[in-house]
């Protein structure tokens, strides 16, 4: 269960190794920097999140992450999740998110263009 607060955790095994409280996908934007410059084994890496979408799921596969527990799911987020062999988790799944990125990205299938689309949206926004 994710600390009050956290909008992201990441662990590994007993030990947090990050946490972000940030909104949207930015706490996935900020563990991608914080995973380019630490030696942690993505195999290792078990990360809760409060709401994995589409578009997260996109980055979590793109980071190499192979172990996820959500609070909130969606369907779509499931699919690319499953898709690529990650091992998942959800206190409740639903149909979609409510989200403009959802949409965005429901007839996407390749990370790496998925992600190039959420970096241009994140950076377009000023974050």
């Amino acid at each position: 269960m994710i600390h009050p607060g956290n909008s992201l955790e990441v662990w590994r095994g007993d030990e947090l190794v990050y946490a972000d409280t940030g909104k949207w996908l930015h706490p996935l934007f900020g563990l991608e920097k914080f995973l380019s410059g630490s030696d942690h084994p993505r195999e290792e890496l078990f990360l809760e999140d409060k709401i994995v979408g589409r578009g997260a799921a996109f980055l979590i596969v793109r980071m190499g992450l192979r172990r996820v527990r959500a609070q909130i799911l969606s369907r779509p987020g499931l699919e690319v999740l499953r898709g690529h062999g990650v091992d998942v988790s959800w206190a409740s799944l639903v149909d979609r998110i409510s989200c403009r990125t959802e949409e965005l990205l429901q007839d996407m299938t390749d990370p790496e263009a998925a992600c190039e689309l959420l970096k241009a949206r994140a950076a377009a926004s000023g974050a």
